[in-house]
């Protein structure tokens, strides 16, 4: 599978699964997760999927400033209804990574390791997700500014080539590759940026 380069570029974002430990699908629990693993589950690279991958590691490196991530043992809530705007898209990827589930989710064993239910939606708040850790009820509330990084000139005709009927292959290549260099600005030079990813509560 041929992909981006700068994807093998954007931090991994390493948790610690007790339900993987005690079950021996990893050492110690230990899952790392890439970019390329949240483009998997979208189907696609774009800023929404980026910007969900940034407010997650963002949330889990304040709620764990002293260790890794407990995978499972995290609340996420969003302010957007499921099938509101993309928050269908940010929740993949934020239960990706942290283990939260809806009503579909896995029920646990003998009362323990469960993430169904700790995935919620419709939930007021001031900013669009909040993370909220199981053990100590530690919560970070956090916003996405997409318009931090703007469109880049041109992108909306390329987009617009691209989506014609008699668009070839080198039309389809231009496009693609604007708008990838797009998401690997959002995800390389301004995976810090507070005007792009902001803590609201």
């Amino acid at each position: 599978m041929h992909t981006p380069a700068f994807f093998d570029a954007v931090p991994a974002i390493a948790v610690t699964d007790p339900l993987a430990a005690l079950l021996g699908a990893t050492a110690g629990g230990r899952i790392e997760y890439r970019y390329l693993d949240a483009v998997k589950l979208a189907g696609h690279s774009c800023p929404t999927v980026a910007g969900a991958w940034l407010m997650t590691r963002s949330a889990l490196a304040r709620l764990y400033p002293d260790g890794a991530p407990q995978r499972g043992g995290l609340r996420v809530e969003l302010r957007q209804a499921a099938d509101e705007g993309v928050a269908g898209v940010i929740a993949s990827i934020a239960g990706l990574i942290t283990g939260a589930a809806n009503d579909a989710g896995f029920k646990g064993l003998a009362g323990r390791f469960g993430r169904q239910g700790l995935l919620r939606f419709g939930v007021a708040m001031a900013g669009e997700i909040r993370f909220t850790r199981l053990d100590n009820g530690a919560a970070v509330e956090l916003a996405h500014f997409p318009q931090a990084v703007p469109r880049p000139a041109g992108l909306a005709d390329l987009m617009r080539a691209a989506l014609a009927p008699q668009a070839d292959a080198a039309t389809l290549a231009a496009f693609a590759g604007a708008w990838q260099d797009w998401v690997r600005t959002i995800l390389i030079d301004h995976a810090d940026d507070p005007a792009l990813i902001a803590v609201v509560a």
